[in-house]
């Protein structure tokens, strides 16, 4: 696997296919990608240069994902007076989005076949992305290049944990030895049951943040489905990361949906444990089991009653992202509501509700990867309507991710 070069003008050049003559370019037709290797959540520069004034240059990116789906985005610009299409500068004439967006053509990949609202590209096992782009001007190819999207480094180690061993399910990612210490991080899924976010742990650790992939039900030795789950589960699985990290602290925990219950009753009642709360499309209350109801967590072998989760022993700064539009759940109003009992609470502990218009509830987490609004549920095998769109979903996950990611580097002073 390539790992992410650093050196911020570090360019790569494409192969320029035909030279300057008779069609009247003004040199050969070069992809210019300032960062050709980077971290999946990291935006990169691309420009195409050698093109006459106001000729038409299309830009089509292709990828295929981990479950051999192909995916493809075409966008058409018009040379500026300089010969160059700057997609950091320039907006398409068309393509599968509008106005200027440099990482329009990645976000917008869509699936050569099937709807693209009911479609999530799977980064291939490597844990990296290859993204080939190809400029065709005048109808015929002119340069292609290939970028690729980490999401796991080289030398991130990672091990699964099983119940007999460790004391709870789930996948350990930890950075590269020798990287400069950094707070460890607890990801909890949703109903979906299985992994909480691998995807968003094997990113973190290779941004050097020791995270695990906590899993509550829906593995073998594991509940079938969400309910009767024992917070000790996650108290488990905080000390064990925080051993095996060797953090020296207490660790921030990222919810997603259902898992937002779980992590804020778990800061509740860990404090010690848990210093730093991110919830994606949360809930400030706990509902029954799903999907056939009963208790969904317990405490001390009771059942947490249903109801509003109280906060007045949360530590450390959290942050409760929703969307306006999500389908789901009511994520915005929780969001808002959750900083409204955290301000009553009068903890002096620093937290915000990012509320995004037109988003819904795949509101999180990184940006770039193209993502739908649409899916069918792992567990009922329902079809869900998760509200907002492609362009909204993704303008959250840009403006949310470096909050996150800032809140994490906080927990690090």
């Amino acid at each position: 696997m390539i790992r992410p070069r650093r050196a911020a003008a570090v360019a790569a050049l494409a192969v320029a296919i035909g030279l300057t003559g008779c069609d009247g370019r003004a040199g050969p037709v070069t992809i210019e990608v300032d960062r050709p290797t980077a971290w999946a959540d990291e935006p990169v520069q691309v420009r195409i240069t050698g093109l006459r004034a106001g000729a038409e240059a299309v830009v089509t990116a292709e990828a295929d994902d981990g479950d051999a789906r192909e995916w493809r985005s075409q966008t058409t610009f018009s040379a500026g007076t300089d010969g160059v299409v700057d997609l950091t500068r320039d907006a398409p004439r068309s393509g599968p989005y509008e106005g200027v967006d440099g990482m329009g053509f990645l976000s917008y990949l869509a699936p050569t076949s099937g709807d693209p609202d009911e479609t999530w590209y799977i980064v291939p096992d490597a844990g990296v992305a290859e993204v080939g782009l190809r400029v065709t001007v005048d109808g015929a190819e002119a340069a292609r290049t290939t970028i690729r999207r980490v999401l796991l480094a080289e030398k991130v180690r990672v091990r699964d944990l099983t119940l007999d061993r460790d004391k709870v399910i789930g996948r350990l990612f930890l950075p590269p030895v020798g990287s400069a210490p950094r707070p460890g991080v607890l990801t909890i899924g949703g109903s979906g049951g299985g992994l909480g976010m691998p995807g968003m742990a094997a990113l973190l650790a290779s941004r050097g943040y020791p995270t695990l992939s906590v899993a509550y039900f829906g593995l073998p030795g594991l509940s079938d489905e969400l309910r009767d789950i024992p917070l000790e589960t996650f108290s488990t699985a905080a000390r064990l990361l925080a051993a095996e990290a060797q953090v020296g602290g207490p660790v921030a925990v990222v919810g997603y949906s259902r898992g937002t219950e779980a992590a804020l009753l778990a800061a509740e009642h860990f404090p010690d444990l848990i210093r730093g709360v991110v919830l994606y499309a949360p809930s400030d209350r706990t509902y029954p089991g799903f999907p056939h109801g009963g208790p969904a967590w317990t405490r001390g072998g009771r059942p947490v009653p249903p109801g509003a989760i109280p906060v007045g022993h949360v530590r450390g700064p959290l942050l409760a992202i929703g969307g306006t539009d999500d389908k789901l759940w009511p994520s915005a109003q929780a969001a808002y509501e959750i900083e409204a009992r955290l301000d009553r609470a009068r903890s002096g502990q620093p937290h915000e509700a990012l509320v995004y218009a037109g988003s819904g509830h795949t509101v999180g987490t990184f940006p770039y990867l193209p993502q739908g609004i649409a899916s069918q549920h792992p567990v009922t095998g329902q079809w869900l309507d998760l509200g907002g769109t492609r362009v909204g979903d993704e303008t959250a996950r840009r403006q949310g991710w470096p909050r996150v990611l800032a809140l994490l580097d906080s927990l690090g002073h």
